[in-house]
C-alpha cells in the first residue's frame, strides 16, 4: 500500500485492525495516526497510517484525531536504520503534541508497520508529555528488527 500507491487496500487492511480491537481489550477513546513530516507527505501524497486510522474509525466508531501530534523533524525512513539505537536516535524528539485534545484520554496510535517500536515510543512520549492517560500502539504488521 505505502510504496506502490495502492490506497484502495486500506479498507481491507483496516479490517484486520478492527478484528484485533474487537478481540482484545484496548482502552482507547481516540485513534491517532502516526504523522508524516510535511515534506514526506507532499512526496507520497497521502499518509498510509491516516488512511488505516480513518477506515478503522469507520468500523469501530472511535474518533480519529489528526493535527494534534505532528512530526517536527524529518528523519530517514526507519527501514534504512541499521539497528535499534539508530532507530531510536532517528525519531528522538521528532514528534510534538500541539494541543491538549489528548489530555486525560486513552489514545490508540495507528501505524502501518512496527519494526523496533522506536516510532511508536517517540509518539507515546510526546502524547504522555501532553497529558494522555494511556497510549496503545496498534500496527498492521510487525517486522523483526535487525
Amino acid at each position: 500500500m505505502k510504496y506502490r500507491n495502492v490506497r484502495s487496500l486500506s479498507p481491507y487492511l483496516a479490517g484486520f485492525l478492527s478484528d484485533y480491537i474487537g478481540s482484545h481489550d484496548l482502552h482507547g477513546e481516540m485513534l491517532l495516526p502516526v504523522p508524516l513530516h510535511p515534506r514526506r507527505l507532499r512526496q507520497r501524497g497521502y499518509n498510509q497510517s491516516a488512511l488505516l486510522a480513518k477506515e478503522l474509525g469507520r468500523r469501530t466508531g472511535l474518533p480519529v484525531t489528526e493535527g494534534c501530534l505532528i512530526r517536527v523533524r524529518q528523519a530517514q525512513p526507519q527501514v534504512r536504520a541499521a539497528h535499534l539505537e539508530e532507530r531510536r536516535r532517528n525519531v528522538a524528539d521528532a514528534f510534538v503534541c500541539l494541543d491538549d485534545r489528548v489530555r486525560g484520554k486513552g489514545v490508540i496510535v495507528i501505524d502501518d508497520v512496527c519494526t523496533s517500536g522506536a516510532t511508536l515510543e517517540a509518539c507515546a512520549t510526546a502524547l504522555k508529555n501532553s497529558g494522555a492517560a494511556s497510549v496503545w500502539g496498534l500496527t498492521l504488521a510487525r517486522e523483526k528488527h535487525r
